[in-house]
């Protein structure tokens, strides 16, 4: 059974981002089902990620400290949030 959850990445530009996060993900048999990034005012890095749980062998909390370990590392502030929680928080 699926499990949608959304990963956000937020901070300072930098070389490494996308694969520091994805390593992270793949080691943790997650799959990223869809990626958004962008370049803010030139150095802010804004990355939004739907991924897919199914095959984790972590729960949500786990990955994300481990999420969070990796973001500390770069820099970066990295949240993890369900899917269905997350689109709740912001329908229009």
């Amino acid at each position: 059974m699926s499990k949608k959850v959304v990963v956000t990445v937020l901070g300072q530009d930098r070389v490494g981002i996308v694969a520091a996060i994805a390593t992270a993900l793949a080691e943790n048999q997650v799959n990223i089902e869809d990626i958004n990034q962008k370049i803010l005012g030139g150095s802010i890095f804004a990355m939004t990620m739907l991924t897919d749980l199914a095959n984790c062998p972590l729960d949500l909390a786990e990955l994300s400290r481990r999420l969070e370990a990796v973001g500390e590392e770069l820099g970066l502030k990295v949240m993890t949030q369900d899917a269905e929680v997350f689109r709740y928080m912001h329908r229009v």
